[in-house]
């Protein structure tokens, strides 16, 4: 990573909002988005005990995306007509894959999650990865392509390529370097991945 950038970015962003997170422009930003409430949301869903009924768990699923701010106003219909047409089967093996995802083998999870929506040409970063960082926020990723693929080039950022094809030695590699740059900054940034990825590309906006 450019640490000299990611350093710069940082200065600008509390020249803008001198308490981080917590000053009352960005807690404006955040009541907007409903982070509480998406993150509680998705705690108590997907809690380990949660994965008992795959019905209710794919639920929920759907219930995340409709209500996230993260996920467009384009991909939210689709993946809510995906979990109607799904064969019990199917929703089963997409509970497993998020299960997986978050208590047990992530990559197997990944990969399981990503196959299934596949076949149906829906397998979309955010799709995949909005509701471990509601789930986990403090060490999973939300993977916005734009995002991404700009906090990629501006901080130099030597990991595989970008490709919208979502693959877990992707996901792994960009949330190892978030999690990487994260402590190279003030701790009062390091608490949301998705509000840090969110300061990222504000501070690469405002540049």
């Amino acid at each position: 990573m450019n640490l000299k950038k990611l350093r710069e970015a940082e200065e600008r962003f509390f020249m803008q909002y001198p308490e981080g997170f917590s000053d009352p422009l960005m807690l404006e930003i955040a009541k907007k988005h409903k982070i509480e409430k998406m993150r509680q949301l998705a705690q108590d869903s997907f809690a380990f005990n949660q994965f008992d009924s795959f019905h209710e768990v794919v639920d929920s699923m759907s219930k995340i995306v409709s209500r996230s701010s993260l996920i467009s106003l384009f991909e939210k219909p689709k993946f809510k007509d995906l979990v109607k047409v799904l064969s019990d089967n199917e929703k089963e093996s997409l509970s497993h894959g998020l299960k997986e995802f978050l208590h047990g083998d992530q990559e197997f999870g990944f990969e399981q999650m990503a196959g299934l929506l596949r076949q149906y040409k829906l397998a979309k970063w955010p799709l995949i990865t909005v509701f471990p960082v509601y789930y986990n926020p403090s060490i999973e990723v939300f993977v916005k392509p734009t995002t991404a693929k700009s906090v990629i080039k501006y901080f130099e950022l030597e990991i595989p390529k970008y490709s919208p094809n979502p693959t877990y030695e992707f996901y792994k590699a960009y949330r190892e370097e978030v999690n990487q740059m994260k402590k190279e900054l003030d701790v009062s940034l390091q608490s949301d991945n998705a509000a840090f990825c969110g300061f990222l590309m504000m501070s690469i906006e405002a540049h």
